[in-house]
């Protein structure tokens, strides 16, 4: 065989083995397509989750490596079909433990009336709703575990990822479940609209294909461990243009008991909106809440917080991160500058309510 005609078969047989698509927000569900401001009705679904991290398998190399991968985690990847008031959707999600538990996108099951999962080829199954939490987007799905050989994916971590490296993406965009798409972390620390209109911070961005119907469906590295789960997309045409988005794994494991026992998730509130300040640090007061916390503690619009809790503030994230590790009731200590002077203000935490006003 001549070298050009081993060249030609090794590059076919590398195209067959990746499946890699061309990558304003909206949610990445399949049968409606809304912006990252509303709450769809569409729907998307995969073992019990030992949070434990498993011994990581060697990085994939190659596409052998990454179609070995496929075919070890894909099992555990299942479509959801979701019927409500609104009509019938599809999306996405993945297996966390034996028990029956399955992780996908709130905006997924949101107003659902029935749900179900189905695994490749196999016959629908029936699954209920244990618990959602709108401002991460995280909801969880419980199935009979005798209804199919289940196979749960290992959660990885989203605290040391690092733009570059290697993103596969797993769903039914489009209702063609069972997709494989690849490509790389694009960015990190992003922020996206919750469907509560709340923000979701530190946010995860691919550039791996995700498209309408990949929503609820798992983000892995290299090693096949789960980092995020696909949320939303940015486009202007309700199909991927390259900038896809994932909430962190690492955000999804704090509300993953809550979420299995249907317990309220309540959060701490300030009732502040706070942007970039001017000067090089702190965070700028835009607006404030009437008869929230800020407001009660004295914070007026045009205020630079510069620490809270005692921790230094360098941009509107550090403060929604620390109200965030907070719970409703503590006081916690707000040093800010208004005109030339310096002062603190004492707020206490309420609850974050359900959505946004307005």
């Amino acid at each position: 065989m001549s070298s050009n005609s081993r060249r030609s078969n090794f590059l076919a047989a590398l195209l067959g083995a990746l499946v890699i698509a061309l990558p304003m927000v909206g949610l990445a569900i399949g049968g409606a397509f809304s912006s990252d401001t509303t709450t769809s009705a569409a729907s998307e679904t995969a073992p019990v989750v030992d949070t434990k991290t498993a011994p990581a398998p060697e990085p994939a190399r190659s596409a052998t490596d990454v179609s070995a991968l496929y075919e070890r985690v894909s099992p555990g990847v299942v479509s959801i079909q979701v019927r409500s008031t609104q009509g019938a959707g599809t999306g996405s999600g993945f297996v966390l433990d034996r028990e029956g538990h399955i992780l996908t996108n709130d905006h997924v099951v949101d107003g659902a009336q029935t749900v179900r999962v189905q695994f490749g080829e196999g016959k629908p199954i029936s699954a209920r709703v244990t618990g959602v939490d709108p401002s991460t987007d995280l909801a969880m799905l419980k199935i009979d575990p005798s209804a199919h050989d289940l196979a749960p994916l290992s959660l990885g971590s989203s605290k040391n990822l690092k733009v570059g490296q290697p993103a596969v993406a797993i769903g039914s965009p489009f209702g063609l479940d069972g997709t494989l798409t690849t490509g790389v972390i694009s960015a990190l620390g992003r922020s996206i609209k919750a469907p509560n209109k709340f923000d979701i911070d530190n946010v995860v961005q691919t550039d791996a294909a995700i498209n309408p119907g990949n929503s609820g469906g798992p983000l892995l590295d290299a090693n096949g461990q789960v980092i995020g789960i696909n949320a939303q997309i940015a486009t202007s045409t309700q199909s991927n243009s390259g900038v896809g988005f994932a909430i962190p794994i690492d955000t999804a494991k704090s509300v993953l008991d809550q979420l299995k026992s249907g317990t309220e998730i309540k959060r701490a509130y300030l009732g502040v909106t706070t942007i970039n300040s001017t000067t090089d640090t702190g965070a700028l007061v835009a607006g404030v809440q009437p008869g929230g916390p800020a407001d009660d503690a004295g914070l007026r619009s045009g205020d630079v917080i510069d620490s809270i809790g005692g921790d230094d503030v360098q941009d509107p994230n550090d403060v929604s991160s620390a109200v965030l590790r907070a719970s409703p009731g503590d006081t916690v200590k707000l040093g800010i500058r208004r005109g030339g002077s310096k002062r603190t203000l004492d707020a206490q935490l309420g609850t974050r309510p359900q959505t946004i006003a307005g």
